[in-house]
């Protein structure tokens, strides 16, 4: 006689939803996580304590420094100077200066000026600058013309490059 034969049959794969699966990589993870701890406790327990980092207290500064003169001869160091004091103090252009604290190209070079001598040279390097480019008679006249002050810092930066250039 023949003996029946068993069919084994294949229960079918559970379908998990995200949730399970979640919970199960968790759990893993967190196992992982808790083997590499004890490894890392294991590995560093012969290194000594460091100090604690202490709290860093003091705010940081916010304001933009100017930069540092570039140039080494004196009038264009004073040129330099003076449009940095235009930049701080702000530019003003129908007056030496106005009630806010804002300045004329020429009283920014007298305000930074050693002598009456270094500003007039400074003055007529400036004028030299503006004419090469602008139609202009004098600086006050130029400097009334503008609409900006990035025009006027244009134009101190080529004349401190000019003065440089001479070795003034």
């Amino acid at each position: 006689m023949i003996a029946p034969t068993a069919v084994a049959t294949a229960a079918a794969p559970v379908e998990l939803d995200l949730d399970a699966r979640l919970a199960m990589v968790g759990a893993v993870m967190d196992g992982r996580l808790a083997l590499a701890n004890i490894a890392f406790e294991v590995d560093t327990a012969h290194i000594p304590a460091a100090e604690p980092i202490p709290d860093v207290t003091a705010p940081l500064p916010l304001t933009p420094t100017l930069a540092p003169s570039p140039y080494s001869t004196p009038i264009a160091g004073l040129l330099h100077r003076a449009r940095n004091r235009i930049v701080v103090d702000g530019w003003c252009r129908d007056a030496l200066y106005d009630d806010q604290g804002a300045i004329c190209p020429i009283r920014a070079i007298r305000l930074e000026a050693a002598s009456r001598y270094e500003a007039d040279d400074a003055c007529v390097l400036l004028l030299e600058s503006i004419q090469r480019t602008f139609q202009a008679e004098t600086i006050p006249s130029w400097n009334a013309q503008q609409t900006s002050v990035g025009t006027v810092l244009i134009a101190f930066d080529r004349a401190a490059d000019l003065a440089h250039a001479r070795n003034l």
